[in-house]
């Protein structure tokens, strides 16, 4: 899913993540895009062509961000310990890229046409998940589950409410615990 958008066309996915996280999904117009770029209005509609083509690559452009800043991506030397690096910070590195996120799965359920936007959003983080499972032992797709919306959650929850480092530590703690209690069950 990984999106290398050219510079320009990456600018414009960028503001429009930025409109959408400050104003929300329904404030998103080619002109509040073009201002938040400082482009005219008539390139961003010849970049994406429709508002719909818009929403989705800034979906997946951001799904993508945040898979990268965090350590999601394969890794050759797996341990629970590295297991999910990055996420207690994340909501604050990214509060835009997230708060986008979000707010296009909270307006899905008013608008059924994203629906397939924000199955590809879980979709794809549940794939990283499994994955960095899979390199860790770990085969359960139920444990997939619980650690994906476990993860999850902890964003949902450092976006609204801020992040608090000594709480997402632990959290992380006791998960990677879980994650390595499974490991050990697995062999």
């Amino acid at each position: 899913m990984a999106i290398t958008a050219p510079a320009g066309r990456r600018s414009l996915l960028e503001a429009t993540i930025t409109v959408v996280a400050s104003s929300g999904l329904r404030a998103l117009t080619y002109r509040a895009v073009a201002a938040e770029a400082g482009v005219s209005h008539g390139l961003v509609r010849h970049h994406f062509g429709s508002r719909d083509q818009l929403i989705a690559e800034a979906l997946e452009f951001a799904v993508a961000e945040s898979l990268r800043e965090t350590s999601f991506a394969p890794d050759d030397h797996p341990d629970a310990n590295s297991f999910a690096a990055g996420i207690e910070s994340l909501a604050e590195r990214s509060t835009d890229m997230q708060a986008f996120q979000y707010e296009l799965l909270l307006e899905a359920r008013r608008r059924p046409e994203l629906r397939e936007h924000v199955e590809r959003y879980y979709e794809s983080y549940r794939r990283a998940t499994a994955a960095r499972l899979e390199e860790l032992g770990v085969h359960d797709e139920a444990f997939v589950e619980v650690v994906w919306f476990a993860l999850d959650g902890l964003v949902f929850k450092q976006l609204v409410l801020g992040v608090d480092r000594a709480e997402s530590a632990e959290v992380l703690t006791r998960l990677r615990e879980l994650i390595d209690s499974q490991r050990t069950r697995a062999s």
